[in-house]
């Protein structure tokens, strides 16, 4: 069984965009959503939801790969629309840019835009560890973002509670998903947030997690009509996008904002998520 690493997910990667690049230059005269900004709301019932948090929005931004693909004017977009939303919280699920650390200075610029609520909670993914996950959340953290990693975070409205998780990537990072259950109280809701989908095969259903929060796979970028994604990333394959439930709790797989290798997407547009939380 190959190991999956950064040079060998990079070799992979690089070698089906070279070979891909022909075919895509032709489909990109006709359609392309790479910039066709979607907001998907999702209303999801929480057991034990405390009536404050009735109708709670939490707006969730993923894998943005700033540059040099993924251009500022879709970041604003984005900010736009999310602020647009009235959120309560937003959160961002890792990958914050992709080729160049430099990127992550303008980057957040853009993201000191947003004026949620309740703040931003955050976590890192894969790409963010392999270029500099030190100094990407340093960046983040100096614009008021809370980078979470291996913590738990509790919003209060008024008696009411809720419980945020931000686990460390579970590809290149230190995850340590059992520790930090073992924080949280089990009779307050939990959103877990966490880079990579598949990894919600290891959460316990003992309902101390009502949701998970994913971003990584982008949807897969070309999304086949009655086939699915063509390409999809390590851990990020058997819950590509949209909503799952599990026995306890649901997920969510955002498909990103930004792009990477070819400039493209297919019947698969970038995605702002808003999750209204409802009791049950």
């Amino acid at each position: 069984m190959t190991k999956f690493t950064r040079r060998v997910f990079l070799k992979r990667s690089g070698a089906i965009a070279v070979s891909s690049a022909a075919a895509i230059a032709g489909f990109n005269s006709v359609i392309n959503d790479y910039d066709d900004l979607e907001v998907v709301e999702k209303h999801i019932p929480i057991k034990d939801l405390g009536n404050g948090f009735e109708g709670f929005n939490i707006v969730q931004l993923s894998d943005f790969h700033f540059l040099p693909l993924t251009r500022p004017y879709l970041v604003k977009k984005a900010i736009n629309l999310t602020n647009q939303l009235k959120p309560d919280l937003v959160v961002l699920t890792g990958d914050y840019i992709w080729h160049e650390l430099d990127a992550i200075y303008e980057l957040t610029a853009l993201l000191a835009g947003l004026s949620p609520r309740f703040g931003i909670h955050a976590i890192l993914g894969n790409h963010d560890h392999w270029l500099n996950g030190l100094v990407i959340s340093s960046e983040l953290k100096k614009i008021g973002i809370d980078v979470l990693i291996n913590e738990i975070r509790l919003i209060t409205l008024g008696r009411d509670c809720l419980q945020v998780i931000g686990i460390d990537d579970g590809w290149s990072g230190k995850p340590d998903l059992m520790r930090s259950l073992g924080n949280v109280n089990g009779n307050i809701p939990g959103i877990l947030l966490w880079h990579e989908p598949d990894l919600a095969d290891q959460v316990p259903q003992d309902g101390r997690v009502a949701i998970q929060l994913s971003g990584h796979t982008h949807g897969g970028q070309v999304r086949i009509p009655g086939k699915g994604a063509l390409i999809l990333p390590y851990l990020g394959i058997k819950y590509d996008c949209g909503l799952y439930r599990f026995k306890s709790m649901y997920l969510y797989t955002n498909r990103g904002i930004g792009i990477i290798y070819v400039p493209f997407r297919f019947n698969c547009r970038p995605e702002i998520t808003s999750i209204i939380l409802s009791g049950t």
